[in-house]
Formats: structure tokens, C-alpha cells, sequence
């Protein structure tokens, strides 16, 4: 695996060992951020959230690519070395905060974010699961970016939050969502 573009273009990044962790490819990655720069733009200065981080791939390119600060979450103690790994090598420590633990057991945020990347195992609904609680606990706000990758077959839908954008990448489904306050 390797960053796409940014300051880090070109860097390999680790993956967990083992099975339990299946890391974005780099072609879906790219499809992804491709996705997400049509719609933000810039990501100078983004607050961005990785759950499910596993490598944290998508938080680093986010953070590659300008965004200001990363919160990576992730429970796997295999994937915790290997993030926290991938952000010793780029040097990343001032923008990035590793939570190890479950997703389910977020509390109440502090302010929304901008840019939330969710990579949960497939064919669980966690994502969706997750989606809902991070609404209702003020992690998304009107102006935060949701993606979220799912098998290719899997429906996505959370109440409160509107699809934007959908597109199929080999096995994988990239979800684009957005809050739908009333």
C-alpha cells in the first residue's frame, strides 16, 4: 500500500498482519479521494475522523493530502502497531491521535467533523450502526462529508443522513453521505 498524492505521495504505508483487517485498496482509495476532492475541494485545514481505521490509510492520505488533524479508532491490537507504525514513518505524530477501542463505545464529541472515513468490515452493518450513533452523539454536523465503504451488494441507509454519491470499485461499494437536518 502506498500514499496517493500529497506530501507523502508515493510512501508505502504497513498493513496489519494477520486476516482480521482488509486494508482499501490503492485503486479504491483513489477512486474515493478522486470522489471527495470533486465535492470539498481542498483538504487544507479539515478535521477528519478514521473509524475503523485498521492502517489508517485514509486518515493518512487525508492528512497527506492537508487536512489539519486525524482521530484514527481502531480495537485490533495488530492494526494498532501497524498505524501507529505508519505514523511514526511519516512523521505524522503532531497531526494524529490513535483511540484504541470500539467505535460503539465513542462518547459525545466535542465539535462535529468535516471529514468522516468509515472502513468497517464488510456484511456486519457496523458502519451503518456506527453512522447512527455518531449522528446522534454530535460527531456530524451540517457542513461534515461522510464515506463509507461497504461490499459491493450491501444496501446503505441511516436515518438523518442522505446519500450523495455512490460508485462500485471491484468488490467494494463508496458511499458518499451528508446529514439531512431538518
Amino acid at each position: 500500500m502506498r500514499i496517493i498524492a500529497g506530501e507523502w505521495r508515493g510512501r508505502r504505508i504497513a498493513a496489519p498482519k494477520g486476516d482480521l483487517t482488509r486494508p482499501t485498496a490503492d485503486r479504491t482509495r483513489e477512486t474515493l479521494f478522486s470522489m471527495l476532492v470533486s465535492r470539498i475541494g481542498s483538504f487544507d485545514g479539515l478535521q477528519v475522523l478514521d473509524l475503523f481505521a485498521g492502517s489508517g490509510a485514509l486518515g493518512l492520505e487525508a492528512l497527506s493530502r492537508g487536512a489539519e488533524r486525524c482521530l484514527f479508532v481502531e480495537q485490533d491490537s495488530e492494526a494498532l502497531r501497524a498505524l501507529r507504525s505508519n505514523i511514526e514513518a511519516l512523521a505524522a505524530r503532531e497531526r494524529a491521535v490513535v483511540q484504541a477501542g470500539s467505535v460503539l463505545q465513542l462518547g459525545p464529541a466535542r465539535s462535529a467533523y468535516d471529514l468522516i472515513l468509515l472502513d468497517p468490515p464488510y456484511g456486519t452493518g457496523a458502519g451503518q450502526v456506527a453512522l447512527d450513533r455518531m449522528l446522534r452523539l454530535g460527531w456530524i454536523g451540517p457542513q461534515s462529508w461522510i464515506s463509507l465503504e461497504t461490499d459491493s451488494r450491501e444496501a446503505v441507509a441511516v436515518a438523518g443522513l442522505a446519500i450523495a454519491a455512490e460508485r462500485i470499485s471491484g468488490k467494494a461499494k463508496l458511499t458518499l453521505l451528508r446529514a439531512s437536518f431538518k
